[in-house]
């Protein structure tokens, strides 16, 4: 007897946690159904939708690096909001066998931020540092919640192309990476009112990676700190701002949040979200 399914794909794709994710909320709820990891080269894409395409036991897929723009071509509709982003991350599959694109990444970066964005503003600015495929949601999700951004890029001229593209307008600015790493005696004035970010969109300071040089004087007081690698876990980045006294947010947190996004529309249930706690320990041994 065959049961639903879901996946994730890309290549690499043993680092992926979702399987673990996915796997531990089928099992809370008692869902009969399976999620998995597949290899999938960027030559074997096309094939890999064409033959899912047609198993009506399968739900649909979580895509990571490096498909996530070229999986768009593949499939029959795209939501607006990916679209907008230019970027994929979830295929749901319907009953019919049409494919439909889904950008989850936006919603589940904004996740621990929502108390805070509940809240009114009198002006709010995001330092995002990177201009890669990950900071393509970043941008879209702070621009559409009135944030004045500063993206930093090794290419200054790569991080104006993506705000034209994603928060037209000339209040946002492009700066070199290298502008924050050494210190600065910037007199912020009062933050009070104010909600400042610095958001890690890279994947320096991730297993493997150079360090990414961002000296705390560029971080207003009372800056939130964000890092989405999740390997490690706990960052250089967000080790140096909570020993400076910042509010941090590491990337489980949007990790989670954009599988819970993603989980609702393979298997038609919320993901058990009170058992977080839970969850993190499982994915943290």
């Amino acid at each position: 007897m065959t049961r639903p399914y879901a996946e994730v794909i890309g290549d690499p794709i043993v680092q992926s946690k979702s399987p673990a994710i996915h796997g531990f909320w089928l099992a809370k709820l008692g869902i009969d159904a399976d999620y998995r990891a597949a290899h999938v080269t960027a030559e074997g894409l096309a094939d890999y939708f064409a033959s899912r395409r047609s198993d009506p036991d399968w739900r649909g897929c979580n895509i990571t690096m490096p498909h996530k723009q070229a999986a768009m071509a593949l499939l029959d509709g795209i939501d607006p909001q990916a679209a907008r982003i230019g970027a994929v991350n979830t295929v749901v599959r319907d009953s019919a066998g049409k494919l439909t694109g889904y950008n989850t990444d936006a919603p589940g970066f904004l996740e621990p931020l929502r108390a805070l964005l509940d809240q009114p503003h009198l002006y709010r600015m995001a330092r995002i540092l990177g201009a890669g495929g990950a900071a393509r949601a970043i941008i879209a999700a702070l621009a559409d919640r009135n944030f004045t951004l500063v993206l930093a890029a090794r290419d200054p001229a790569r991080a104006r192309a993506l705000l034209d593209e994603l928060a037209p307008g000339p209040d946002h600015h492009a700066v070199d990476l290298a502008h924050f790493a050494p210190q600065t005696d910037f007199a912020f004035d009062d933050r009070e009112g104010l909600l400042d970010l610095v958001v890690n969109a890279s994947p320096l300071g991730m297993a493997g990676q150079p360090p990414l040089a961002f000296d705390f004087s560029h971080a207003p007081p009372g800056s939130v700190v964000y890092d989405i690698v999740t390997h490690p876990l706990d960052t250089p980045l967000l080790r140096e701002a909570r020993h400076r006294g910042f509010q941090t947010i590491d990337g489980l947190a949007m990790l989670i949040g954009q599988a819970a996004v993603a989980f609702e529309k393979f298997f038609g249930q919320a993901p058990p979200r009170e058992c977080d706690d839970e969850l993190r320990k499982l994915l943290t041994r």
